[in-house]
């Protein structure tokens, strides 16, 4: 048969780190082994019940089996402005300040593509959400990494970017609970950012999916809580993490007016919006019980408490997350971020994230995802501890 290549588009695309992982366990687990996989990001709760009977009574209704308004039903966005109200005290115009989106990864992928031109500069966290590198490829953009180290705190440190990078620099991706390193943000560094974003005209782009889980009492902040972000940016909200709807695919982008506007003119050209059934869902979930919101995050700190209590019984000296779901782990000295995650698939049959796979500052780490019951984080400390790599 006749193999036609693909475009050059096609094949500037950074390769899927993820599919690399999965194929990996996949492989040991069709050789019979018991695998711990802690290397993905995939919420493993259902989505609370009443979500799910919202979607089951809206599949019948016919209104539904039509197309949906191409940007979207305004009772989903009044829900979304409604919502970061209630959780934020952040005033939205339901009409011209929300995007519905096929999830928070479809936004993100558009974005770039949305403001920038061939040859324009993005600024992109290292370690960072693969995924922002496709969007930078789709808009044949050139990517600056800002560096997050652990001694910073995980956030950036804009004194390092040189004045001739901000004055080319049109977008910038942020992420805070961040993914991979599970550290978050305070209100004055996301002044600090509308600050630099101000001086050098920079959009600000922050992905939020994991805005509902903080631990130790503390709830993770919206950078539109801080003064002028609107002014210079947008805010990606998923419901995938707040309420393990996953594969329903949807979110919301809400913020500057001129983004939100670009984000539907290009979704106009690509899709004819989300199943009806599934808006409705999305909305109830936004209006309704919360309780399924705050028991999923006591889930998961209980989660982060048993892996890292562990893990520390060990000699392993790692710090725990202040929110996500992931936990971010220094390996031991002499290994770097592949080999220790190879020792531990192939000795040990536990998968984590390498990593070098979140960019070159991510070397020297892995990322555990707290998406296995308490028993089987327990049982995968009982395993490495087995290993007998750390002192205690």
């Amino acid at each position: 048969m006749k193999q036609f290549p693909p475009s050059e588009l096609l094949n500037s695309l950074p390769k899927q780190f993820f599919a690399g992982l999965v194929k990996k366990v996949g492989e040991y687990i069709a050789a019979g082994h018991d695998v711990i996989n802690l290397g993905q990001g995939n919420p493993d709760q259902p989505t609370p019940p009443h979500i799910v009977a919202k979607l089951q009574e809206a599949a019948a209704n016919p209104l539904n089996h039509k197309y949906s308004p191409f940007q979207g039903f305004s009772y989903l966005k009044q829900a979304a402005a409604d919502f970061y109200q209630r959780e934020y005290g952040v005033t939205i115009d339901p009409d011209k300040e929300v995007a519905i989106l096929f999830g928070g990864k479809a936004g993100l992928v558009e974005i770039p593509q949305c403001l920038l031109n061939s040859g324009d500069t993005i600024l992109v966290p290292d370690p960072g959400y693969p995924d922002y590198w496709s969007g930078v490829a789709l808009a044949k953009a050139e990517m600056v990494t800002m560096p997050l180290r652990e001694e910073n705190g995980f956030l950036p440190d804009y004194q390092e970017l040189d004045s001739t990078v901000l004055s080319k620099a049109k977008l910038m991706f942020l992420n805070y609970p961040n993914n991979p390193t599970g550290a978050t943000a305070s209100e004055e560094f996301f002044v600090e950012t509308i600050n630099l974003a101000r001086e050098n005209d920079i959009c600000i782009v922050h992905d939020f999916a994991y805005g509902a889980i903080g631990f130790d009492g503390v709830k993770p902040i919206s950078f539109l809580q801080a003064d002028g972000a609107k002014e210079v940016g947008i805010e990606i909200y998923t419901l995938s993490k707040t309420y393990n709807m996953a594969g329903w695919r949807v979110g919301f982008a809400v913020g500057n007016e001129s983004v939100i506007s670009a984000i539907e003119l290009l979704q106009d050209h690509l899709y004819v919006s989300l199943f009806g059934a599934v808006q409705e869902a999305a909305a109830v979930a936004l209006t309704g019980p919360q309780d399924c919101v705050n028991e999923l995050n006591e889930l998961y700190e209980r989660r982060r408490n048993v892996l890292i209590t562990g893990l520390h019984s060990l000699g392993w000296n790692v710090t725990a997350p202040k929110g996500s779901f992931f936990a971010w782990l220094k390996v031991p000295e002499g290994y770097s971020s592949e080999e220790f995650s190879t020792i531990l698939l192939e000795k040990a049959h536990i998968m984590v994230a390498p990593g070098i796979g979140f960019g070159e500052f991510g070397e020297g780490y892995v990322r555990v995802g707290l998406l296995s019951s308490e028993d089987r984080l327990a049982e995968a400390v009982r395993r490495i501890s087995r290993l007998e790599i750390f002192e205690k």
